[in-house]
């Protein structure tokens, strides 16, 4: 396994409930996990991300408290959001900024403009995921 330069890795309060939502939902598949503590390693495309549930020698700066996304967002490219949507809404998740196209200018002096179909939930844990399928 090949480790990319920045590896996130999410603090959760029920690992089984994240992995329902990112591998169920979202699309990604574990390539290992580990028991004490739990521990899983997901990929997605290239994407990699890493989920550890709480516990007592856990790395934390401070108290948690939800929503625990608290400024930090997370985007994830995956070939069909509308698909991902689906999967959610399924699973129950709602939308916090529902499935729209945007453009966003790339460069300093406002050159080329790309675009996208994002979509934007909470995981279990309100971190904040922005789904996005690159036009």
């Amino acid at each position: 396994m090949r480790w990319n330069p920045l590896v996130p890795e999410l603090s959760v309060s029920d690992i089984f409930a994240s992995l329902d939502f990112y591998v169920r939902g979202v699309g990604f598949r574990i390539l290992f996990s580990r028991e004490d503590p739990l521990f899983a390693c997901l990929e997605l495309n290239g994407a990699q991300l890493m989920l550890e549930e709480d516990h007592s020698e856990a790395w934390l700066a401070g108290r948690v408290r939800p929503p625990r996304s608290r400024g930090m967002k997370l985007q994830i490219e995956v070939p069909d959001v509308g698909a991902v949507r689906s999967r959610l809404t399924a699973l129950g998740v709602r939308p916090f900024r529902d499935l729209r196209q945007v453009w966003y200018e790339m460069g300093a002096r406002g050159g080329t403009l790309e675009g996208q179909t994002e979509f934007v939930v909470q995981d279990p844990d309100g971190y904040l995921i922005r789904l996005v399928e690159v036009l």
